[in-house]
């Protein structure tokens, strides 16, 4: 079979002929010409190569087997003849190649609970990467918590999401087209665009895992920053020692489940409040701790605790605030440590409620009470990701997923954030 050099027809109104002609991407001898990409510019690049672009996806979303070399080698073979063939956009009338992007954008700013009125899915155009960058296509986004910060306008850790902008966030997805030689097609990859589809990237931030360990996803949970929340916060800032007792609230979600499974591999007591029936009896019997209870069935926490806990907590690890904080407090060691990830209770309160009106037996307990975000952290991923992996091997480490589908419905995926229903780590996967 001739080389594309040699079919590449000279008229251009020949082309739409020529480009169905599926063989040039998929015969092994079309290797055409051994051009670099620099024999021209990223925009001429793609207006030429917009045919070859569209059957090369044709052929991928069939199934069929075609390599990303031969299509830029059979592109560039083209854009490379130009003393017989003029590669002007205008003169092809071929625009650089898009895809349409979907993205959730916040639309205003929450006074308490968020509702779908404040986000907009909108749809765009995302370019192909040009040299340098590598294009993914989302499979899992997530939704967090802390996210509920991010819809204020004030100053925090990190900076708030911007109206009418898309939201960021957690994701893994698959590099589907690339010119980044350290990225290549079917790279998969955790980054920090989620609420969309697609994303660009020349790969600052972002990092390529290994789907064949476990399942993408979960890597942004039980192996990504969720999982690294729970080890940073019980080893690095709680200390936490081998044999003692340890209580955790919200112990079902993301974090906390992992947080009382690391601990029961210390050989701690564990104890878990969380908010449904169905969430205490998967801590008790899947995730295997001590004991559990339902705050909503439960009048006074504190009381509870000492009914749990009566020689006391060595560490509290807070996921809630509010009334659990202080009935921590109460029930802590001296000496003890209280390690604070989070404090759900309060995230949409319109006005900041009063502390704990027990919090001068911070002084009498000799208490270590410390707030920490696991992105100050990130030298330890090495040893997190050792650890938690060997754990996974060995079947150490359970965990949940609570999946919603559809980009479109990630916005109620993060508002059911709030209403104590999902078990573990909340994801939204994308069709």
């Amino acid at each position: 079979m001739p080389s594309p050099v040699a079919i590449a027809p000279r008229n251009v109104a020949q082309w739409p002929k020529w480009r169905n002609n599926s063989s040039l991407l998929t015969n092994k001898n079309t290797t055409g010409y051994r051009g670099t990409v620099e024999d021209c510019n990223p925009q001429q690049f793609f207006g030429v190569s917009r045919f070859a672009s569209e059957q090369y996806l044709r052929l991928r979303e069939k199934g069929e087997n075609v390599s990303g070399l031969r299509l830029i080698r059979l592109v560039i073979a083209v854009v490379a003849r130009r003393s017989e063939i003029s590669h002007s956009n205008q003169e092809f009338n071929m625009p650089v190649a898009t895809r349409t992007l979907r993205s959730v954008h916040l639309a205003s700013r929450p006074d308490a609970v968020p509702t779908l009125d404040n986000f907009k899915v909108v749809e765009d155009e995302i370019s192909s990467p040009a040299k340098g960058e590598f294009l993914v296509r989302n499979e899992w986004i997530s939704v967090d918590p802390y996210m509920r910060g991010r819809m204020r306008d004030s100053d925090s850790y990190v900076p708030p999401f911007q109206i009418g902008e898309p939201m960021e966030g957690g994701c893994v997805g698959r590099v589907i087209e690339s010119q980044c030689p350290d990225f290549n097609e079917g790279d998969y990859v955790v980054g920090n665009m989620g609420w969309r589809d697609h994303w660009l990237s020349t790969g600052e931030g972002v990092l390529k895992v290994d789907a064949e360990v476990v399942s993408p996803q979960a890597y942004l949970g039980v192996l990504g920053l969720t999982g690294m929340t729970a080890y940073v916060g019980l080893n690095k800032i709680g200390k936490l020692l081998e044999g003692g007792t340890v209580f955790v609230s919200a112990a079902s979600g993301a974090v906390g489940s992992i947080v009382c499974q690391i601990a029961k591999l210390k050989n701690c007591k564990v104890i878990g409040s969380a908010g449904s029936q169905a969430k205490i009896d998967w801590l008790k019997h899947e995730a295997g701790i001590d004991a559990a209870f339902n705050y909503h069935e439960v009048a006074d926490v504190s009381a509870k605790l000492k009914e749990l806990c009566p020689d006391g907590i060595d560490l509290y690890f807070d996921n809630v605030g509010g009334d659990h904080l202080e009935a921590a407090i109460e029930s802590m060691k001296n000496f003890g440590k209280i390690v604070c990830c989070g404090m759900i209770s309060s995230y949409n309160d319109s006005e900041p409620q009063p502390g704990p009106k027990n919090l001068f037996k911070i002084i009498g307990k000799r208490l270590r009470m410390q707030g920490f975000i696991v992105r100050d952290h990130m030298d330890q991923t090495s040893v997190f990701q050792r650890d938690m992996t060997q754990w996974i091997k060995n079947s150490k480490i359970k965990w949940r997923e609570t999946v919603t589908e559809g980009l479109e419905n990630a916005p109620q995926a993060f508002i059911d954030l709030f209403t104590g229903d999902k078990i573990g780590k909340s994801l939204v996967k994308l069709s």
